[in-house]
C-alpha cells in the first residue's frame, strides 16, 4: 500500500516521503481500516517537527482523524468486517495511508448522516469543543463565547456547538476570507484581528461585560488579549497554542478579576476516563442527525497532496478542514 512516513523531524516538506509498504496487521485489541477519508491536524505538523506531546519512533506515518472501512480486525475486537467507523490511528500506523491500524476503543460508528469527508472532520476537533464548551466550560444559553481563529478546523467546530448551545458566538479571525467563513458557520459577531482591536470590540460588543467563555487555540497575544476582556466569573478555555507562543498568565490578574483558566486535554480522557468520549460521541452523532453540526470540509484532496496541505495548514493558510482520500 502507499503510506506518508516520516523518516527525520522537521518542516512537512522537508520529511515527508509517500512510501509503498506492507499493509500493518492489527494486534490484540486492534482493527485495520481501508482509509476512505482522513482529515489533516495541526498535530500532524507538530508531529513532523517533534514538537507534539507524543513522538512516534521513527519511521511512521502521521493522521490523526480518520473514516474508514473495517478490513481486518484483531483477538479480542468485536467490530464486523465492513463497517464504517471513525477515530484516531494508532501510531506508528496513522491515516495518511490507505490503511491505518486503530486500537479498538478509539473507533466510534460513523454517523450515517455524514459524507466520508465530514465523517472524518467530526471527531478531534468537535469532540475536543463538546468538552471544552460543555464539560469544563460550563458554556450556558445565553452566555457570551469569544472564539478566537474561528475559521480553523478547530474554532469552526466550536462556534457550530457554541450556536447549538444557545450562546451569543463572537468570532475572532485574521483577514476577510477568514471573516466570511466565519459569518457563514453562523457567528454572531466576527472581528477581523488584523483591522480591529479584538480587546476594545468584545467590550464594545458586551456592554463592558466581556464574554463570559473564551476558547483559545492560538495562545500568545490571543490568549493576553482574551484576559483583559474575560467577564466576571469567566472561563478562559486553553485549547492548545497553534500561534507557536505560551502565556505565562499572572495569576493575579485572574484573582483580581475572579477568572477562571481551564485547560483542555482531550485525549487524557482516553486514560482517565474514556466514558467520557463515548458520550461525547453519541451528543455529537445525534447534532450532525438534527443538522446543528456539519464539519465544514474547505478542500477534498488525493494522498499526493499531503505535503502541500500541511505546509499551508502549518502556515496558517487554511479554512475549515483539509481531507485526504486515498
Amino acid at each position: 500500500m502507499r503510506a506518508w512516513q516520516v523518516g527525520r523531524l522537521g518542516e512537512p516538506a522537508d520529511v515527508l516521503s509517500l512510501v509503498d509498504v506492507p499493509e500493518p496487521q492489527p494486534g490484540p485489541g486492534q482493527l485495520a481500516v481501508r482509509v476512505r477519508a482522513g482529515a489533516l491536524n495541526f498535530p500532524d505538523v507538530l508531529l513532523c517537527r517533534g514538537h507534539y506531546q507524543v513522538r512516534p519512533p521513527l519511521p511512521f506515518t502521521p493522521g490523526l482523524e480518520v473514516c474508514g472501512e473495517v478490513v481486518a480486525v484483531g483477538p479480542g475486537v468485536d467490530r464486523r468486517l465492513g463497517e464504517r467507523i471513525i477515530g484516531t490511528p494508532a501510531m506508528p500506523h496513522g491515516g495518511l495511508a490507505e490503511v491505518a491500524i486503530l486500537d479498538a476503543v478509539d473507533a466510534f460508528d460513523a454517523p450515517e448522516s455524514l459524507s466520508d469527508a465530514e465523517a472524518a472532520a467530526l471527531h478531534i476537533a468537535y469532540q475536543t469543543g463538546f468538552v471544552a464548551l460543555h464539560r469544563r466550560g460550563q458554556l450556558k444559553a445565553g452566555e457570551t463565547l469569544l472564539i478566537h481563529a474561528a475559521a480553523g478546523g478547530v474554532g469552526s467546530a466550536a462556534v457550530q456547538l457554541g450556536k447549538a448551545a444557545g450562546a451569543r458566538v463572537i468570532a475572532v479571525v485574521g483577514g476577510p476570507a477568514k471573516a466570511e467563513v466565519a459569518r457563514q458557520l453562523g457567528a454572531d459577531l466576527v472581528i477581523d484581528r488584523r483591522e480591529q482591536d479584538f480587546v476594545a470590540a468584545v467590550k464594545e460588543a458586551t456592554g463592558g461585560r466581556g464574554a463570559e467563555v473564551v476558547y483559545d487555540p492560538v495562545g500568545g497575544d490571543a490568549y493576553a488579549g482574551s484576559a483583559h476582556c474575560v467577564a466576571f466569573e469567566g472561563r478562559i478555555l486553553v485549547i492548545g497554542f497553534a500561534g507557536g507562543a505560551i502565556q505565562a498568565p499572572p495569576l493575579n490578574h485572574a484573582l483580581l478579576k475572579n477568572y477562571s483558566i481551564v485547560g483542555v486535554h482531550w485525549g487524557l480522557y482516553r486514560q482517565v476516563d474514556p466514558a467520557v468520549l463515548g458520550e461525547s460521541h453519541r451528543a455529537l452523532t445525534g447534532l450532525a442527525a438534527s443538522g446543528a453540526v456539519r464539519p465544514l470540509v474547505s478542500e477534498v484532496l488525493p494522498l499526493d497532496g499531503v505535503v502541500e496541505a500541511l505546509t499551508r495548514l502549518g502556515a496558517g493558510d487554511t479554512v475549515g478542514r483539509v481531507v485526504i482520500t486515498p
